[in-house]
């Protein structure tokens, strides 16, 4: 599947409308989860797109707060990314921001990971070693079950997301705990 922007034109858009280094961050971490899971469901052949995807999916957070996935559509367009690209990365918004449901496997993975994967990251600087390396499950489970633990994750769309993939909430955060070690921007 082409991309119709390459990674390295993808890193520079993203890096023109977000300075923040949790923002970049938290595009590198979803990129690698959104690759982990191209190549575990079967997608490999996908695995830039997806990726991409993952990059690119908060690319108006930082200056448009109040216009996420909205604006971030408009900047897409402005810069000729692909429509299907544009889709998917104005999907996670669905129901907070955009009316545009989540379709594709690769879709709903994105809706379901990108809260969860800034729990799981903040539940990882919380032990010792401060990484998901050695994070398990049950560490997870307890601090999600503690709504005022990384607050601003919103656990109403990780269980949306879990439900839309048909996957019980324990197997999105174990699937999600490994596909956040796989990535080299965690630790």
């Amino acid at each position: 599947m082409s991309t119709a922007i390459t990674r390295d034109a993808a890193w520079q858009l993203l890096n023109e409308y977000n300075q923040d280094a949790f923002h970049l961050k938290h595009a590198l971490i979803v990129e690698g989860v959104m690759r982990y899971f191209a190549k575990e469901l079967g997608y490999g052949d996908e695995e830039d797109f997806w990726g991409i995807v993952g990059l690119l999916h908060d690319l108006d957070f930082e200056q448009y707060p109040d216009q996420h996935c909205i604006k971030g559509q408009e900047l897409m367009r402005k810069n000729n990314i692909d429509e299907r690209m544009i889709h998917a990365a104005a999907s996670h918004g669905y129901s907070i921001t955009v009316d545009i449901k989540p379709e594709h496997m690769m879709e709903k993975i994105l809706y379901a990971t990108d809260e969860l994967t800034g729990l799981i990251g903040a539940a990882a600087l919380m032990r010792p070693s401060k990484s998901v390396k050695d994070l398990e499950y049950k560490s997870v489970k307890k601090k999600y079950k503690s709504t005022g633990f990384a607050a601003g994750c919103s656990r109403e769309v990780i269980e949306r997301g879990a439900a839309m993939l048909g996957w019980s909430l324990e197997e999105l955060i174990t699937k999600t705990i490994l596909a956040m070690r796989s990535c080299d921007a965690v630790d």
